[in-house]
């Protein structure tokens, strides 16, 4: 028995049901206002992905933290996987090592707009700001 589309939905009309509604895309919590120039180092520290393969077929992806202020870049993490809570454990050491700073500005991946990531913001009182979907020039430090 094959049904088209139209009938389908006069039936579920008809018997008073509802189709159920797929979830809208998790949006990422944090500023998207017009970000100013810092003035000290570590005021703003600006994250990003870079990945690669090897040789052989194997896919890496190297985490890059740069200090907006000074251009240093702070840390290369690299590995085959990096998630949002591996994310989160290389800030920390990085902030035991360096210093917090005020904001960090990432785009909008999954391993920067996870919970561990957001949970961890909170905890250590750091602003994270989100650039625009599809404006990878407002991270021009890093890229």
């Amino acid at each position: 028995l094959i049904v088209n589309h139209k009938k389908l939905f006069r039936l579920y009309r008809e018997e008073k049901l509802a189709v159920r509604r797929r979830g809208g895309r998790k949006r990422a919590i944090g500023t998207r206002a017009p970000m100013v120039v810092p003035l000290r180092p570590d005021e703003r520290w600006s994250l990003d992905f870079v990945s690669d393969q090897l040789t052989d077929g194997r896919r890496f992806r190297i985490l890059a933290v740069v200090d907006d202020c000074t251009r240093e870049c702070l840390a290369l993490i690299i590995d085959t996987s990096l998630s949002g809570l591996r994310v989160a454990r290389e800030l920390d050491r990085l902030i035991t090592e360096r210093g917090r700073p005020r904001m960090i500005v990432s785009d909008n991946g999954s391993e920067f707009t996870s919970n561990a990531i957001l949970s961890w913001a909170d905890q250590n009182r750091v602003e994270w700001h989100y650039i625009a979907p599809g404006k990878p020039m407002q991270t021009d430090v890093v890229e």
